[in-house]
């Protein structure tokens, strides 16, 4: 496992500087499911390069990857989860605060994950036998402290809607930030600077944060209390354990103000 954890980590340095020697190029932007659902050449590009270089190095592999139709189930097999560049909205706009993602599974055990932030050049790292470091520096566990004391992330449309009771959570918090991408809030929460993200997420978007955090006390998990499916989008949460139950209090099902 430690030489597939080491090629993982090099693979997504490679696919980071593979985005910025072109991003300066005609990205050739695209619309996907809505006119702010963006997926750019090199969501692609990058896309390809991560499946290449993992089906050449192991060809009995599968792939769940965003672009395209590579949906292998993570409950079967030797799975690799990709998200090529997430946070692509903020790379049009900014070319800052997007990140390479990468999951590894074998017969639905997470087996590592990683962030990357292409731009700062962090990589969040671990899980599994691995210890989480952000770049060769060890993370602390989750320490607790007041409820009041924590910035939160979430998606900007449930918090005015209050939808799963998202401004509820806003209220009893020090403060809310959005930031436009998945990886990087989760990278926030990893190294202690948020305490919980609140989102719709599709799997490539939360399945390194699902195998990283667990290793410093934080689970990944559904608003409505299912199963992570790692099929479908979902709403979602990360959060310690040490604080699930409150946290969780409130949150319920689509109120709305």
């Amino acid at each position: 496992m430690e030489s597939k954890f080491e090629f993982a980590k090099e693979l997504v340095k490679k696919a980071g500087q593979y985005i910025l020697d072109h991003m300066q190029e005609d990205l050739r932007v695209e619309t996907k499911s809505s006119p702010t659902d963006l997926v750019t050449r090199l969501d692609k590009e990058v896309q390809e390069l991560l499946v290449g270089e993992i089906l050449s190095r192991y060809p009995e592999d599968k792939i769940c990857a965003e672009e395209g139709c590579l949906r292998a189930s993570v409950q079967e097999g030797k799975v690799w989860v990709i998200d090529p560049i997430d946070g692509t909205n903020n790379f049009v706009a900014q070319q800052e605060d997007f990140a390479v993602m990468v999951a590894y599974f074998e017969n639905g055990q997470g087996q590592f994950g990683l962030i990357y932030d292409v731009v700062k050049g962090d990589c969040y790292h671990g899980g599994g036998e691995f210890p989480v470091c952000l770049n060769d520096r060890p993370l602390a566990p989750f320490k607790a402290k007041p409820l009041g004391d924590f910035l939160i992330a979430g998606n900007s449309s449930m918090l005015e809607t209050n939808e799963w009771g998202l401004a509820d959570l806003s209220r009893a918090v020090l403060g809310v930030r959005v930031y436009g991408s998945a990886a990087i809030s989760f990278a926030k929460i990893l190294s202690g600077r948020l305490l919980t993200y609140v989102t719709y997420l599709q799997p490539w978007d939360y399945a390194a944060a699902s195998i990283l955090g667990e290793s410093l006390g934080y689970r990944v998990v559904t608003l409505s209390g299912q199963p992570l499916d790692f099929q479908t989008r979902q709403a979602v949460m990360m959060l310690p354990l040490e604080m699930q139950e409150e946290i969780q209090s409130y949150i319920y099902e689509r109120k709305r103000t």
